[in-house]
């Protein structure tokens, strides 16, 4: 039984059977085998699922097992220098704590590992890339939820994946089916909802009947009696036949009309020059309403001009899934897996980043009363753009529509 609380916070027991996890543990060990030599970190809580598989492999195998202290594995420093001491040939990061490690850890430090695997985040391709330049271990990026026993599919990062990472093709014994909202399946390259099905799957929610009906449903592929999950990811089928990650489902959001999938702009912001990690959120204020938030860490030794990556952005993304404010960060917060809290993201401030300039002249005075009025903000001056510091064409209070 493993608790995950998911997308609403709610904890859910999902009940997971003996054969679903030995399917993935001798899978792994097929595919990724351990040797007697080998030593495996485990660093995971196991309130987290990867936890499963580092306790459990190296014990069914007979590679020794370092345990990392608790809370050890929200500290980059700690775990490169237990990763050195112990000779750690095997370890899972998840990409948030990947990239806080591969900016404090050396080669020297890494010089064991033999194979490092990644999951429970999308993996950008500039982390997977920074840890190839630390270390010569292979990186494999997993995927899976717990419902189907931890990972269902995975895919080995190669230098020519500059875009996306795919989280890869199926395990053993496990059907990965891309659906639309009638649940057939999509064309290669076209987004579609993610289902799975296979020996993997979980029995269900412990007393959660109604969500067990919801997310395990009749599979109209498989044999009769036989069910699918519904994993609420978007994803579609590449021509090598490995599945991109795209989104959430809940993570796609409408601002002023307009459908943002908050992924897309993730990946944007990641292609830009010195941005070594991104987040992107929708943030609420009862003045201005909904605003598109993104949030940046610069790579190591750079710097990072907020206002020059929006201007870069217009010539990569659509107007309405430019972020009104792009914040820069030394860290990002990080859960008790070590996964990106995106509650604990910074409000953003819609100050001007130019020059304060008064208004000049009655016609500018008024002007900005008016915005000052709206956005219930400071002083607005001369160079202030309305948009720019929290405006939208929706911000009218009662008496300025009527």
């Amino acid at each position: 039984m493993i608790f995950t609380s998911g997308s609403t916070g709610r904890p859910k027991g999902v009940a997971v059977s003996h054969r679903s996890i030995v399917n993935r543990l001798l899978w792994m060990q097929d595919t990724y085998p351990l040797h007697t030599s080998d030593v495996v970190l485990h660093k995971t809580p196991v309130t987290f699922d990867v936890s499963v598989w580092e306790l459990f492999w190296p014990l069914q195998t007979g590679a020794q097992l370092v345990i990392a202290e608790p809370e050890g594995h929200r500290d980059p420093g700690y775990l490169s220098a237990l990763i050195a001491k112990k000779g750690v040939t095997t370890a899972h990061f998840v990409p948030s704590m990947l990239a806080e490690f591969v900016a404090v850890a050396t080669a020297g430090q890494c010089a064991s590992l033999r194979q490092v695997f990644c999951s429970g985040e999308a993996l950008a391709p500039t982390t997977a890339e920074a840890f190839t330049r630390l270390s010569s271990a292979g990186l494999f990026n997993l995927y899976g939820p717990t419902e189907a026993a931890v990972d269902v599919s995975a895919a080995e990062f190669t230098p020519d994946m500059t875009v996306t990472v795919p989280i890869g093709a199926p395990v053993w014994n496990t059907q990965l089916y891309v659906l639309d909202g009638r649940l057939h399946p999509v064309p290669v390259g076209v987004h579609g909802e993610l289902y799975l099905a296979g020996v993997q799957l979980a029995r269900g929610y412990l007393g959660r009947s109604d969500l067990t009906a919801d997310r395990f449903v009749a599979d109209p592929y498989g044999p009769s009696g036989t069910r699918m999950y519904r994993t609420g990811d978007v994803v579609r089928w590449r021509a090598d036949g490995l599945l991109d990650y795209v989104g959430r489902r809940d993570f796609q959001v409408k601002i002023r009309g307009q459908r943002i999938e908050l992924a897309e702009v993730e990946a944007a912001l990641l292609r830009l020059p010195g941005v070594a990690q991104a987040a992107a959120l929708v943030h609420h204020d009862d003045v201005v309403g909904d605003s598109l938030v993104g949030y940046v860490i610069a790579a190591t030794g750079t710097s990072i001009d907020t206002d020059g990556l929006r201007t870069e952005l217009r010539g990569l993304l659509p107007a309405y899934m430019v972020p009104a404010v792009v914040i820069a960060l030394d860290v990002f917060p990080l859960g008790s897996t070590g996964k990106l809290d995106r509650k604990a993201l910074p409000a953003p401030s819609f100050d001007s980043s130019q020059t304060y300039l008064a208004p000049r002249t009655p016609l500018e005075a008024q002007l900005a009363a008016i915005f000052e009025e709206l956005l219930e903000s400071g002083a607005v001056g001369v160079h202030d753009n309305f948009f720019e510091i929290g405006g939208n064409s929706l911000v009218a209070p009662a008496r300025w529509r009527a």
